[in-house]
């Protein structure tokens, strides 16, 4: 056979080989996605991503590349201290319990676009100085018109992180928005400072905090055991009741003195008493409110304070009650567990 008889079979083979192959492409992968294909390449990539559709292999890469980025975002939390759903102990048990996030309060340093600016205080134990701090709007421009609620415009709660230490105190507004009180540090540790107020503009409440560091040797005291009982000024407070995470609570705090019930309570901040009522772990701010009309000036009450409250998760509880008696005021601390705590 000569060269031009062997170029001319081998060139009909080639041809029936193309035929046969392009046949069972044909049967295999349906032509919508042929054209499909041509014409996200003919676009380019981006035309691919666009229209939602992943080549062999692109499903992996993306998960991979967003658990990284998951990764990195809550390194960057971890690194900047704040608390996010991912970091925060008591945001993970809210969630997880099903609990209204508007009834954890208290663990952020903005609320209804309401920022808490950083707090100004003494650096060391025993320094005396000032404490002051201002709530900026959205703008940035200070706030300067609340409410009155519970006989204040704003009031100041201060708490170490194991629970001690607490304060209630309430500082004064200049006419620019800072809000500011005398103040020196009893021990050194880490310190919240709550917020607690009703910007006029809106007319709900608002709880902020930020932390406070110090320094100097630290002895922390955290609370190890359930105390429903509490000695200060020489007065017995107890509290009775069960507090609870399916509904509201009935607490019920009885001051004595020398075995006998105390009759003096005297009006303060609203009530014949003040319930203040922190998780433990990480301090969220719960809302208590006392039972009953507010009484009027010069009026005397006791033995007992009635509160309203609802944990917002189950576990232990930080309560402070001040009290007013012959014109001074007593702070009793109580350690709670929620019913049916295992």
């Amino acid at each position: 056979m000569n060269a031009p008889q062997r170029l001319g079979l081998y060139g009909g083979g080639l041809a029936a080989l193309f035929a046969v192959t392009f046949a069972v492409a044909g049967a295999v992968v349906p032509q919508a996605s042929v054209d499909a294909w041509s014409a996200s390449a003919e676009a380019g990539p981006d035309a691919m991503e666009m229209d939602g559709t992943e080549m062999p292999g692109d499903a992996a890469g993306h998960e991979q590349a967003g658990a990284a980025d998951a990764h990195g975002q809550d390194e960057a939390a971890d690194a900047d201290g704040s608390d996010g759903a991912h970091g925060s102990d008591g945001a993970a048990d809210a969630h997880g319990s099903g609990a209204d996030p508007a009834s954890v309060r208290g663990l952020a340093l903005e609320q209804d676009g309401l920022l808490l600016s950083p707090v100004t205080a003494p650096d060391e134990v025993g320094e005396r100085g000032t404490l002051s701090f201002s709530v900026t709007d959205a703008d940035g421009a200070a706030v300067t018109a609340f409410e009155t609620e519970h006989d204040k415009e704003l009031h100041l709660v201060v708490v170490r992180s194991d629970g001690e230490r607490f304060r209630h105190v309430h500082p004064t507004m200049s006419a620019d928005g800072v809000w500011s009180i005398p103040w020196t540090w009893a021990e050194a540790g880490t310190y919240r400072v709550f917020t607690d107020f009703v910007p006029a503009a809106s007319g709900e409440n608002v709880t902020l905090s930020r932390a406070v560091e110090v320094a100097g040797p630290v002895d922390p005291r955290p609370a190890t055991a359930v105390s429903a009982s509490d000695t200060t000024g020489g007065y017995i407070a107890t509290l009775t009741g069960d507090l609870s995470t399916s509904g509201e609570s009935t607490l019920t705090a009885t001051v004595t003195r020398d075995g006998e019930p105390v009759t003096g309570l005297e009006p303060y901040l609203g009530a014949y008493g003040h319930l203040v009522a922190l998780r433990d772990g990480d301090l969220a701010y719960l809302h208590v409110h006392p039972e009953g009309d507010e009484p009027e000036p010069g009026t005397r009450s006791g033995p007992d304070v009635t509160f309203m409250t609802e944990a917002p998760t189950s576990g232990r509880y930080l309560l402070y009650l001040d009290f007013k008696v012959d014109g001074d005021v007593h702070t009793a601390r109580f350690v709670v567990d929620t019913e049916g705590r295992g």
